[in-house]
């Protein structure tokens, strides 16, 4: 479950540096301050989505250890 939820977190970032760079090659976006928080915000959804995606593969290896004992 914890797996599922990296993976999306890791989608909404890809989404959101996706919708970025469309407005501005569109030139929907003018304020560099929406552009740095917009890349900010999906940095730190990424950096997140690695995290549980990495917990959750600790949680498995402990698991397959304990059930081999």
């Amino acid at each position: 479950m914890k797996r599922e939820f990296g993976k999306w977190l890791l989608d909404i970032a890809k989404y959101m540096v996706t919708a970025l760079l469309l407005a501005t090659i569109f030139k929907d976006m003018y304020d560099p301050i929406i552009i740095y928080m917009v890349v900010l915000l999906s940095l730190v959804i990424l950096i997140l989505g690695l995290y549980v995606i990495h917990d959750s593969d600790l949680d498995e290896k402990k698991l397959k250890k304990g059930i081999r004992k």
